[in-house]
């Protein structure tokens, strides 16, 4: 019994190490430019063994893009539905969410939104996006406050903006202004006080 728990801890460990090594150059090159025999090596496993385990480097990158997604979505649900929060408090919570998300993930949104941009139909047919954003609470919400006057997207992409465009533009943010990434870190720290005033004041000028 003992000898079969190890070889299942064994299997498990194998994958995880394919996975960070797939997630790690499919972040750094693109999955065109990424090779199988090069996420083998990275992982430090021979190619047969890569292909035992994912079969193909196009099923390899279903499984790490459907993971990424999934980490880049979690919670996101629960905070959009909360019929107890208020919309400024939902904002809150969303900028504190993804703002500690991409300090621990800075790569994580380029690397989504390039993949996605070079094949959009995979979003599509594995993710339902509008449907979640536009049957929660949080656009219901949106439109309340709008009275109508401008489409709630055009708040959303405002939010997406300015919550993930610092990261996304991280290295030229930082070599602009020299900062170190603690001192980067603390900016987006401010950002979670600020992001959810300032969507307050984009609202109040609609709602008058």
């Amino acid at each position: 019994m003992a000898e079969k728990e190890n070889i299942v801890a064994v299997v498990l460990t194998t994958e995880e190490k394919i996975k960070e090594a797939a997630t790690k150059l499919f972040i750094d090159r693109g999955f065109a430019a990424t090779r199988t025999r090069d996420i083998a090596a990275e992982a430090g496993i021979n190619l047969a063994l890569l292909n035992y385990y994912f079969r193909s480097k196009e099923k390899l990158f279903e499984v790490v893009m459907a993971e990424s997604l999934a980490l880049f979505l979690v919670g996101l649900e629960e905070i959009l539905n909360d019929v107890n929060t208020v919309l400024k408090d939902k904002v809150a919570r969303i900028a504190v969410h993804y703002i500690d998300l991409l300090k621990k993930y800075p790569d994580l949104p380029l690397f989504i939104l390039t993949e996605i941009k070079a094949a959009p139909s995979w979003l599509e047919k594995n993710l339902s996006i509008q449907e979640m954003l536009g049957e929660s609470n949080f656009y219901k919400q949106l439109e309340a406050t709008t009275q109508k006057k401008i489409a709630p997207i055009h708040l959303i992409m405002n939010l997406l903006g300015i919550l993930v465009f610092p990261f996304v533009g991280s290295p030229v943010l930082r070599g602009a202004d020299e900062q170190s990434k603690l001192e980067f870190d603390q900016l987006m720290e401010e950002r979670k006080y600020w992001i959810p005033i300032w969507i307050e004041a984009m609202l109040k000028t609609l709602s008058v």
